[in-house]
C-alpha cells in the first residue's frame, strides 16, 4: 500500500523517503491532503529503435561492400589470423 505525506514531510524527509522507495515502498506526495505527486523507484526503458530515422541523411552507394584487393590481402596475410599451412 503506498504511503501518503504532505509537501513538508516530503522536504523534510527526502532522504529517508528515497530509502524506502529503494525497498519497493510507494510514495505518494500531497498538498492539503490531496494527492498531487507519485515518488517511485525509477525503472529505465529500452529506447525503441525507430526505422527510417536517417532516411536521406545517409548514402549508400551500390559498391560500398566491394572488397579492397590490398586490404584484403593485408587481412589474408596477418598474423592475427594465421594460415593453417603456416608455422611461423
Amino acid at each position: 500500500m503506498a504511503k501518503t505525506v504532505n509537501i513538508h514531510e516530503a522536504k523534510t524527509h527526502l532522504s529517508a523517503l528515497l530509502k524506502e522507495v529503494l525497498e519497493g515502498e510507494q510514495i505518494i506526495i500531497a498538498k492539503n491532503n490531496t494527492p498531487i505527486a507519485e515518488l517511485k523507484k525509477y525503472e529505465e526503458k529500452p529506447k525503441k529503435r525507430v526505422a527510417g530515422t536517417l532516411r536521406d541523411e545517409i548514402k549508400i552507394y551500390g559498391d560500398f561492400s566491394d572488397a579492397d584487393a590490398e586490404i584484403e590481402q593485408m587481412f589474408n596475410e596477418s598474423k592475427l589470423f594465421p594460415d593453417e599451412n603456416n608455422t611461423d
